[in-house]
């Protein structure tokens, strides 16, 4: 696809932030399996769900753009989940292992949060106030998570580790 506007700069980035949803499904359920605090597992099988209707409200976004849901792999996040991939085969304490996974997670919503803004920057821009408004839920969504992600860290997980 050749770039030749803001609308197709946001379709490009639509398209990949739809994939790296779509790769996070894949990664949650590995991240679930391995934490051992319960507040962890149950903030990773909360963020999951929401996570699958970041899907959902990415392909309705699509529909309203005109464009069909798919992309090519988003290689940013299939880095970083390589890299949880690799934090989560290393041999650790349970807690030390649960303020990685925090880490990891962390990195996955920081990107998320970064690609959502410059997509609302965008949808703004090109007066798309219904896209807008799809796409600020789920950068909410995804600013909340991160937080109870440093709530859980810094109450619990990080002081168990030390």
């Amino acid at each position: 696809m050749k770039l030749n506007n803001l609308k197709d700069l946001m379709i490009h980035e639509l398209q990949d932030i739809l994939n790296a949803e779509k790769q996070i499904t894949k990664a949650l359920p590995k991240m679930i399996e391995a934490s051992a605090s319960s507040k962890l597992k149950d903030a990773f099988k909360t963020h999951l769900k929401q996570t699958e209707k970041h899907i959902e409200r990415l392909e309705t976004v699509c529909k309203m753009v005109g464009v069909e849901a798919k992309g090519e792999k988003c290689k940013a996040m299939e880095g970083i989940i390589k890299e949880c991939d690799s934090m989560m085969n290393e041999k650790a304490d349970k807690s030390v292992m649960d303020a990685a996974l925090i880490g990891c997670a962390q990195r996955v919503e920081h990107y998320e949060i970064a690609a959502y803004g410059t997509i609302c920057t965008y949808a703004k821009q090109l007066g798309m106030n219904d896209v807008l408004d799809q796409l600020l839920m789920t950068l909410d969504e995804e600013k909340k998570t991160d937080s109870l992600l440093t709530q859980i860290a810094e109450s619990t997980v990080n002081i168990d580790a030390e």
